[in-house]
């Protein structure tokens, strides 16, 4: 008869009614197709993309910061923080069962020990205990819910993580042989400038050209001369930056191509929908939104009766070696109701907190869709003006190359100033680091596509991950078990 008591206490535990809205992804206004398209477009959103840059050294990096980038390792820790939160609510689910022993000695005044016993008394105690909060209105089964969303949300949080740093690494190496481009470049105009000065001092000794005309190629050599430190400087801070994503002191970073070697990412091909499934920020977003949603349920409940069953199963004796005969066993079990009466607003006031950080959580969710359709579709329109001015600035540096080419011969001829050939090197010069500037940002801008777009190629950078925050050996997923115990969530 006990067990039948039993078994229907837990089967009203499980079947009880759960409080509060359950959760229903709300509606998002998709549109259905990105506003800038690309017709060459290729389903390599899900690829690990940046091997299509056919740079070794580029992907050592990559693999380099998700084994050791502190951002990473510092995400991983909190899905394990959160792993333990949830593991901890739901266990409230089950019964809490302990054990204990006691011996305790006592010595009492003389005449008022028992009749019998002596001033020194002895007591020996071995319980065993059990108490269950019976979920009948779902409060704690809201609670493991909320729980569980925010242990998938800090999963998604970690993928976050890796896809903001795949891209900063690519973007970053990218930006290092653009500046290594253009510091090539000013030390190509300084050589060719120099070599100008020397030609001019030769003349002015020989009384062929003025002083005038010699101060103004001095002048042009210091410019171009004053260029590389700071080109230099912005190569040393790259390189810096660089190294804190790699997760190491700052150092110097190897290249294995040039800015024209680098091969050009296909661009990804997608549906605006597809983002909610692609982007873990979104997921992340979607999951805070379930947590929200979960805790009013909790709070509603708290308007309803407590229920609880306590049980204690033991032996007390003065005597250790009669501790477990038959006359020294006590036990004893309870239950208890607790129905708020007068809460002076608190309840309602916790009621609506949930609601209002709901709600928050909603606004929020539909403005990271809105951000994300922004980002893919700024991406897209980045790659096409960037590969249109690339070209224009391209035959913009061919003319002023034969520009400069054909006032030099003007002046050599006598037929124009040295003012000409200055002005022609110096437009020269500045459309080269305006088309390797360009050049980089075309790439970059493939870069922020995918980025954009997220992927299943998460995944592939994940298995590249060599240690988890820790120092010791990772899972491929070292969230795959904080899934599992939360599909396993009642």
């Amino acid at each position: 008869m006990r067990a039948s008591a039993l078994s229907l206490v837990v089967l009203l535990a499980l079947s009880g009614c759960l409080l509060g809205p359950d959760y229903k992804r709300p509606d998002v206004d998709t549109p259905p197709a990105f506003r800038f398209t690309e017709s060459d477009a290729k389903e390599l959103v899900d690829t690990a993309w940046w091997e299509q840059f056919q740079d070794p050294a580029l992907n050592e990096l990559i693999a380099t910061a998700l084994a050791d980038n502190k951002d990473v390792k510092t995400a991983a820790a909190r899905v394990d923080q959160f792993l333990g939160q949830f593991v901890t609510t739901r266990s409230q689910l089950f019964p809490q069962v302990a054990a204990g022993f006691n011996a305790q000695r006592e010595r009492v005044p003389l005449g008022t020990q028992l009749p019998g016993a002596g001033p020194v008394l002895d007591q020996y105690q071995a319980t065993l205990s059990a108490s269950w909060e019976i979920d009948f209105f779902g409060k704690l089964r809201r609670q493991t819910e909320a729980a569980r969303a925010n242990l998938l949300a800090s999963e998604e949080g970690r993928r976050a993580t890796i896809l903001t740093l795949v891209a900063s690494v690519a973007s970053s190496y990218v930006n290092l042989l653009s500046l290594d481009r253009q510091l090539d470049i000013a030390k190509s105009t300084v050589a060719s400038r120099a070599a100008s000065v020397n030609v001019f001092q030769l003349r002015f000794s020989g009384g062929e050209v003025s002083q005038m005309e010699l101060a103004q190629s001095q002048s042009e050599y210091q410019a171009s001369l004053a260029a590389i430190p700071q080109i230099e400087l912005q190569i040393a801070q790259q390189e810096d930056a660089l190294s804190i994503l790699l997760g190491h002191n700052p150092q110097v970073i190897v290249r294995d191509r040039e800015l024209d070697d680098l091969a050009l990412p296909a661009v990804p091909a997608g549906l605006p929908s597809e983002l909610l499934e692609r982007r873990p920020d979104l997921r992340q977003a979607e999951q805070d939104l379930i947590a929200a949603n979960a805790l009013i349920g909790a709070a509603r409940a708290l308007y309803f009766p407590s229920i609880s069953l306590t049980g204690l199963f033991g032996s007390v004796s003065g005597q250790f070696s009669s501790l477990f005969t038959g006359p020294a066993r006590v036990w004893s079990y309870a239950g208890a109701v607790t129905l708020p009466i007068f809460t002076a607003g608190s309840i309602s006031g916790q009621v609506k907190q949930a609601e209002a950080q709901q709600q928050q959580a909603l606004f929020q969710y539909q403005k990271a869709i809105q951000v994300a359709f922004q980002q893919v579709a700024d991406a897209l329109v980045s790659l096409q003006k960037t590969r249109e001015q690339l070209v224009v600035q391209g035959n913009q540096v061919d003319a002023l190359r034969t520009y400069a080419r054909l006032a030099r011969l003007r002046f050599e001829g006598g037929y124009t100033s040295y003012i000409e050939v200055l002005d022609a090197e110096r437009s020269l010069f500045n459309a080269q680091l305006s088309y390797t500037q360009t050049q980089g940002a075309v790439f970059t801008s493939t870069v922020s596509l995918y980025q954009a777009m997220g992927g299943g190629w998460v995944t592939d950078a994940e298995r590249m991950t060599a240690t988890t925050y820790d120092g010791t050996t990772a899972m491929a997923n070292p969230a795959s078990a904080a899934t599992q115990a939360g599909k396993a969530a009642p």
